[in-house]
């Protein structure tokens, strides 16, 4: 899925979704991860994948909303990471680069969770507790183990679920713990609650929204998503 590392060094991203991993990997000297919402086997997957060769770790994917005004498709860069009482520093050079060539992409402040935000109420509740304008799973896991390695850490995310929406059980079961999706077991969740059916068609659609906004992104950005432009 990713491309083997180089004399020159490779940047590694961290991901949710195998989806996530593909995209980032079309960079050139980057490699991909992808967690699955699994934060104890997404530590294992990064501690593998981190060798002698890697430049730099970049959290890369999608994100839920803190902030009511965020619409799916939104790219946020992240300024730092907030996981409860951890806090993590963001490579501000890498971040000031990524900023600068992704046009309206916002610099904002992003929360770790290790378990999905299903409702509007948790949303605000994470919102009001760190002023975060984003979540994801991801983030703080890949920024303990860039700070362990002493490896440059950003966070280039794009906003698929925004606050307002309260995720239905179909949505929920559809990525298994290796990134993939399960779409026998959104089949199975709709044939018991066919009345998902409709917020699962806006779910997809944002997503399609979020992954053509993250293709954009690795378009713009250069070798090792924007890392190696730097000198």
């Amino acid at each position: 899925m990713s491309p083997e590392p180089t004399t020159s060094g490779y940047v590694l991203a961290v991901t949710g979704l195998r989806a996530e991993a593909r995209i980032a990997a079309r960079s050139q000297q980057t490699r991909a991860v992808a967690g699955g919402g699994n934060a104890a086997g997404l530590e294992r997957l990064i501690e593998e994948a981190i060798t002698v060769h890697c430049r730099g770790v970049i959290s890369f994917g999608m994100a839920g909303a803190l902030r009511r005004d965020l619409r799916p498709g939104a790219c946020l860069v992240g300024r730092d990471v907030m996981h409860e009482s951890e806090h993590y520093r963001i490579d501000e050079t890498w971040t000031a680069h990524l900023q600068a060539n992704l046009g309206a992409a916002e610099v904002v402040a992003i929360a770790g969770v290790d378990q999905p935000l299903v409702t509007q109420s948790q949303k605000q509740a994470l919102f009001a507790a760190t002023g975060a304008a984003a979540v994801d799973m991801e983030s703080h896991v890949a920024a303990r183990l860039a700070a362990k390695h002493g490896l440059p850490f950003a966070v280039l995310r794009v906003v698929a679920d925004p606050q307002q929406r309260t995720l239905p059980p179909a949505a929920l079961a559809g990525m298994r713990a290796d990134g993939t999706a399960d779409a026998a077991a959104v089949l199975r969740s709709l044939g018991k609650n066919p009345a998902q059916i409709p917020q699962l068609i806006r779910i997809v659609t944002d997503a399609g929204r979020a992954y053509c906004a993250l293709l954009r992104c690795n378009r713009r950005l250069g070798a090792g998503l924007g890392l190696f432009d730097l000198g």
